[in-house]
């Protein structure tokens, strides 16, 4: 039997190749995935911001839009290489993503604290290439990674 944790990691892999795909665009490498209740993919994506020209396309919103229109969002897992920002914590808040699976929050923390206050369980995976990968980026193009966090 898989356990959560497993699972959260095997789920963790498409996040992960979205991010990967963002990067390869020219992109900020963020990727996310949203799972159904029942472990079906619902939808995947990653920050387009770069490549769309729309500040509003970060990962979880993304994958959000890929899913389409769902009748209910409970039971569902919001997966993300890093810790969500307000705006897409808002919008698992919003909807009633269930759960949040975090490849990382070291190199930034995010809201994921906010939303476990506010009963979303939070899995937090402190994965090593989620970490790596954000690094390296930060390093590389500081002045992007500072636009995307609305820093000057």
């Amino acid at each position: 039997m898989v356990t959560q944790v497993e699972q959260a990691r095997e789920w963790l892999a498409t996040a992960v190749a979205e991010a990967r795909a963002g990067l390869a665009e020219g992109g900020i490498p963020i990727g996310a995935a949203l799972y159904g209740a029942d472990g079906t993919l619902l939808g995947r994506g990653h920050n387009r911001r770069v490549q769309n020209g729309d500040p509003s396309v970060h990962g979880e919103t993304d994958a959000f839009r890929a899913a389409g229109r769902q009748r209910s969002y409970r039971g569902t897992t919001m997966v993300t290489t890093l810790a969500p920002c307000w705006y897409c914590s808002g919008l698992v808040r919003q909807f009633g993503i269930s759960r949040v699976v975090v490849g990382e929050a070291r190199t930034f923390p995010g809201a994921h604290d906010w939303l476990a206050e506010h009963g979303v369980e939070v899995v937090l995976l402190d994965d090593p290439e989620c970490v790596a990968m954000m690094r390296d980026f930060i390093a590389e193009r500081p002045e992007l990674w500072n636009e995307d966090i609305g820093q000057d």
